[in-house]
């Protein structure tokens, strides 16, 4: 995480961390498929829909971006040569002179793309549970609610590679993308894979490319290494897709810890985080300052909603409260500082 690599100053003589799995291997560290699936009976209350609701169950359950035969009218135009003679209006032809036709608005189903950041700076939290855990619970409401609406769900996963899950509906499409993130937050097997060297990068420009028009994206990660490039993929995937972002934090993230000197690791190396004089808080706080204000210029500036979570919140509580139809705040969540004062 950018913690480990900005502030850590090396031992002396670093040494791999040995992997101890009794002190991995909880609800905690490690999201469970039990666990998952019961987070079934709190999706209820999750509104993931748009803010018109579609006319026409049976064509789809979502106004699609693109205009053609459907139940809600739009507007009239002047007739174009192949224009369907059925849907002519009559009543403008007579009042103007001039043959019009109406346009009305496409229902179409949506399919739910969920795009989760597994790599290794996702394994850290100082108080909850571990970042990984909290974004499988966030893809996992958020599927269990989009397919409660009829919608299908696919996925991409990414750490250091990534794994798709083309859309598919239903029960079975939420359990195939529980199983999956399951095993790619699995901390013993996945912590010591290097990321990407692209990161979020490689994986939003995977995601154009597969990811159906129309779609409702859901990108849940801490967004570390977001440039200029991330902003030319988001706008390419806001073109066509709804997007929404939830940003997965901890306190540590939000202030620095009390002055006193910290043994951190990434996984593969150990060092020490110094906090006992001024300068080194300052720069700590600066770091991660200017990190939420480029994420949230970066939503802003895009029209995407930036959802924060933090480790130690409750998952289904706060995206109840910002998927209710209201705009998600580019603010901490209230509990993270509060954790962080």
């Amino acid at each position: 995480m950018g913690l480990f690599n900005r502030f850590r100053s090396p031992q002396r003589n670093p040494q791999p961390s040995p992997a101890r799995p009794e002190a991995v291997l909880n609800p905690a560290t490690q999201a469970s498929v039990d666990e998952l699936i019961t987070l079934r009976q709190l999706a209820g209350k999750l509104d993931l829909s748009q803010r018109q609701a579609a006319r026409a169950p049976l064509a789809g359950g979502h106004a699609s971006r693109f205009r053609g035969r459907g139940m809600d009218y739009q507007e009239s135009r002047n007739y174009q040569p192949g224009d369907d003679i059925r849907s002519m209006d009559w009543r403008v032809t007579a009042r103007t002179g001039r043959p019009h036709t109406k346009l009305y608005q496409e229902e179409r189903e949506r399919p739910v793309v969920l795009c989760v950041d597994l790599n290794p700076g996702m394994f850290f939290a100082s108080r909850g549970a571990l970042k990984s855990v909290v974004a499988a619970r966030a893809a996992s409401l958020i599927a269990w609610a989009a397919a409660a609406h009829g919608d299908r769900i696919g996925a991409l996963l990414f750490n250091g590679d990534h794994h798709e899950l083309p859309p598919r509906g239903g029960k079975h499409g939420v359990l195939r993308l529980i199983r999956q993130l399951v095993a790619q937050s699995d901390p013993l097997k996945n912590i010591q894979q290097p990321p990407h060297p692209e990161g979020l990068n490689h994986a939003l420009a995977r995601l154009r490319r597969v990811c159906r028009p129309g779609s409702l994206i859901a990108l849940i990660s801490d967004f570390y290494g977001i440039n200029e490039e991330t902003g030319k993929h988001l706008t390419q995937l806001r073109r066509h897709n709804d997007l929404i972002a939830i940003q997965i934090l901890d306190a540590l993230e939000l202030a620095p810890p009390p002055p006193a000197r910290y043994g951190i690791s990434d996984g593969r190396q150990t060092g020490i985080l110094d906090t006992r004089s001024a300068n080194a808080r300052q720069a700590y706080a600066d770091f991660f300052e200017e990190h939420h204000r480029a994420l949230q210029e970066l939503m802003r500036s895009r029209a995407i909603a930036l959802l924060p979570l933090a480790t130690d919140d409750d998952v289904a509580a706060v995206l109840r409260q910002h998927l209710t139809g209201r705009a998600a705040a580019a603010t901490p969540t209230r509990q993270a500082q509060e954790a962080a004062a």
